[in-house]
């Protein structure tokens, strides 16, 4: 078995046994995983779907193999959402009834609608997010060595 020059890795089509060295030497770029993870794809590969449904992450990914199952995303993408959709419904608000008054009832049937369906549009992709920035991080069951004794979620 010979090895490639540039990683000194065993050229062979057969299995390779992932090693910790082999594990430490890979390399996380936290923006590719999160941009990655925001597209619904595997942070690791960028080509395996990263969600099974709406918003359930998959077990694995389905190209490299990668554990998903010990994401701990909990409410942080919904609570992202709140605030990059208030930040966008709020200023809208106040800037159309600051200067043109329009009746209560128009303004509910912009507003309601507009923060529904921006809610819903962006929670996928910050949750992908979200999965991609603790991959990168190696935190919770992304990490190479988890804690002795600590039960999984």
């Amino acid at each position: 078995m010979s090895t490639t020059p540039t990683s000194g890795r065993p050229q062979n089509s057969a299995a390779t046994t992932w090693t910790r060295e082999a594990g430490l030497a890979e390399k996380r770029d936290l923006w590719s995983a999160m941009k990655r993870g925001c597209r619904g794809r595997c942070p690791r590969c960028g080509e395996g779907k990263l969600f099974r449904a709406f918003l359930k992450v998959a077990d694995a990914c389905d190209k490299c193999g990668q554990d998903f199952s010990g994401h701990r995303a909990d409410d942080l993408p919904a609570y992202l959402v709140i605030v990059i959709v208030g930040h966008i419904v709020v200023p809208l608000a106040l800037y159309i009834e600051t200067n043109y008054s329009p009746p209560v009832a128009l303004q509910l049937s912009i507003y309601l609608p507009l923060t529904l369906f921006a809610s819903l549009a962006l929670l996928q992709p910050v949750k992908g997010a979200v999965v991609g920035l603790q991959w990168a991080l190696h935190m919770h069951g992304f990490d190479d060595n988890p804690a002795e004794g600590i039960p999984p979620v």
